[in-house]
């Protein structure tokens, strides 16, 4: 994007666009009365956006996304130290993210910019499905009391509504940038968001393992009144810090992190995707996990073994090996790396006899994933609907000012 120019207003009676985004972000008002004077026009999903636009557009997405994955992985730790508060800092860092989501939501469906109508529909159900669950958690809360699990009902709707919201905007760039550098490089960060949202519920263990071993050393770092109100809801230290059956983790890891992994490297393309996102994912969290642990918040365990099933989905795409047999392999590589990792440090419990089941269950839906990409159902679903794209008696509008790409 050209540091000189800002965005081309719709209409020559507007006001002057900003010259620049410097320039733009130092008039906050004036932006935004010249936004809402040149964009915030009604039109369908489809109608025609500049390249400009969409990249304009999709940052705004970007950084939504990077506000709630920061507020959620200080929510985390936050919730091993303190009890729980829907005014604390990370909910309201999440919070703000999810404001400009919504903002977002509204420009599309009102507008009808850098959308087909299937991402635009992805993107309200998923907001859809986030706003009704928030409620559903506050009030779980007041009736369960503590129920910090990762892997409540109400959470799990939490992650359901962010990966319906992701899809959409997945779909959407893909579908409207221009092929190059930087439409990779986007898609690598929203499927980033992805992945961190499909793995997010296995940090309950991660923390809780070191968590429940610096308390039976006598050195925690939960406050007082956070174990003595768990004492009180019939919680012991066990099932406060570790909630779930020790088969959980390796399973959600392989059969949806994984999963998540080898869905990003068919749609994004590049030799190395799966590979890429594990070891950004890992590297933030070992950069968020310094800074929460330098400022007296809990640690984590880092699942370094996701890395090793990154590197093997990687290859087995790259080597067209079939999903049910790369499934298989993968699992075994995984639970390689697991098992070294524990030898040489400490993993959440794993349930080494469940591990084959894990195996067959990775098999079985990489297969599925397989027949599904390759169906006339999928092909359909990958073209644009576009009400709002003008018809072939108006003037057409080529790739590099708008529009689904040709792929």
């Amino acid at each position: 994007m050209s540091s000189s120019t800002f965005l081309t207003p719709r209409s020559d009676t507007l006001a002057p666009a900003p010259a620049s985004p410097g320039a733009a972000f130092r008039h906050p008002v004036a932006l935004l009365r010249w936004l809402w004077q040149a964009y915030l026009t009604p039109g369908r999903p489809g109608r025609p956006t500049s390249q400009d636009e969409l990249r304009w557009i999709y940052t705004a997405w970007l950084a939504a996304f990077a506000l709630k994955m920061l507020g959620s992985s200080w929510d985390v730790s936050w919730h091993f130290k303190w009890l729980r508060d829907d005014l604390a800092p990370p909910h309201l860092l999440n919070s703000a993210g999810t404001v400009l989501v919504v903002a977002l939501v509204v420009f599309h469906s009102y507008s009808g910019y850098g959308v087909d109508r299937r991402a635009l529909q992805l993107m309200q159900a998923g907001i859809g499905t986030f706003l009704v669950a928030v409620p559903i958690d506050v009030l779980n809360h007041r009736i369960n009391g503590l129920d910090i699990t990762s892997w409540s009902p109400s959470h799990a709707l939490l992650y359901v509504g962010t990966a319906i919201m992701l899809a959409g905007a997945i779909r959407g760039w893909w579908l409207y940038a221009a092929p190059g550098r930087l439409r990779d490089l986007v898609s690598l960060g929203l499927w980033l968001f992805f992945v961190e949202n499909v793995l997010f519920p296995n940090q309950h263990q991660e923390y809780g393992v070191l968590s429940l071993a610096d308390y039976r050393a006598g050195r925690t770092t939960a406050e007082p009144q956070l174990l003595d109100f768990a004492a009180s809801q019939g919680q012991t230290p066990i099932q406060f810090m570790l909630p779930v059956p020790a088969w959980v983790h390796p399973a959600w890891l392989v059969c949806a992190g994984l999963l998540a992994l080898v869905v990003a490297r068919r749609t994004v393309g590049l030799r190395w995707t799966a590979t890429t996102l594990a070891g950004v994912y890992l590297a933030y969290r070992a950069v968020t996990g310094l800074l929460l642990d330098a400022t007296g918040f809990p640690p984590s365990v880092l699942p370094l073994m996701l890395l090793a099933g990154a590197v093997l989905v990687d290859l087995a795409v790259l080597a067209r090996v079939p999903g049910w047999l790369a499934g298989l392999a993968v699992t075994g590589g995984v639970a390689g790396a697991a098992m070294v990792q524990s030898t040489l440090d400490v993993i959440p419990p794993w349930d080494w006899s469940a591990l084959p089941v894990v195996a067959v269950g990775l098999a079985v839906l990489w297969g599925a994933l397989g027949l599904l990409t390759g169906s006339s159902w999928c092909a359909r679903w990958q073209a644009p609907v576009e009400p709002g794209r003008p018809s072939a008696r108006d003037t057409p509008v080529t790739v590099a000012e708008g529009g689904a790409s040709s792929r």
